[in-house]
């Protein structure tokens, strides 16, 4: 059989198969899902960072928030077709994050410091980097950075309740451990054994 239609009046064609120079469907989703995906791991990051740490971590907030800017500038560019459109972009996320950041600095303020600790500091930081990346999902229409904000969100819980469960969360790390290496000692014991 060949790629070539044959002369019985086999009207098949097959086409041979292109290479093409573009990378494939695989690899352009990851490429295109990457800014969402470092941004979540950013997160994440700095979440277990705050759960386990007892210091504020403000300047990595602050930090996360511009690269958040920019992710949702980048994501909202190919929507806006013309340069007032894209202006128009570039102006309301600067100042949707600009907001936020002045926020984020009143919380650190000397008087505002004195009625909170570092731990609820970093809480109330966090609580406003998941509000501003949430809402700033919905304006560009965005649902990988609003599952970002979400994300973000969720981990001011999980991080006050990991600081009071540590104690929990070791033993019951430490239990898991033992059962694990028991079994696998048993295990290893069953099939050293010779047979008779």
């Amino acid at each position: 059989m060949s790629d070539f239609p044959s002369r019985d009046g086999d009207e098949r064609e097959t086409t041979p198969p292109v290479i093409s120079s573009q990378s494939s469907p695989k690899t352009s989703f990851w490429l295109r899902e990457l800014p969402y995906t470092a941004v979540f791991i950013l997160a994440i990051f700095g979440i277990a960072y705050n759960s386990y740490s007892k210091q504020s971590i403000v300047g990595y907030w602050q930090f996360l928030a511009l690269v958040t800017c920019m992710v949702c500038i980048g994501s909202g560019w190919p929507h806006a077709h013309d340069k007032k459109a894209r202006l128009h972009l570039v102006w309301t996320q600067a100042l949707h994050w600009l907001a936020f950041l002045v926020a984020m600095n009143v919380v650190l303020l000397p008087n505002v410091q004195g009625m909170m600790n570092a731990d609820a500091t970093s809480l109330a930081i966090l609580t406003l980097l998941a509000l501003g990346t949430f809402t700033a999902g919905v304006h560009i229409l965005s649902w990988p950075i609003c599952l970002v904000g979400v994300v973000m969100a969720l981990g001011v819980p999980a991080s006050a309740w990991l600081e009071r469960s540590a104690l929990l969360l070791s033993v019951g790390a430490l239990a898991a451990l033992g059962i694990a290496l028991a079994s696998w000692l048993y295990v290893r014991q069953g099939t050293s054994q010779p047979e008779k």
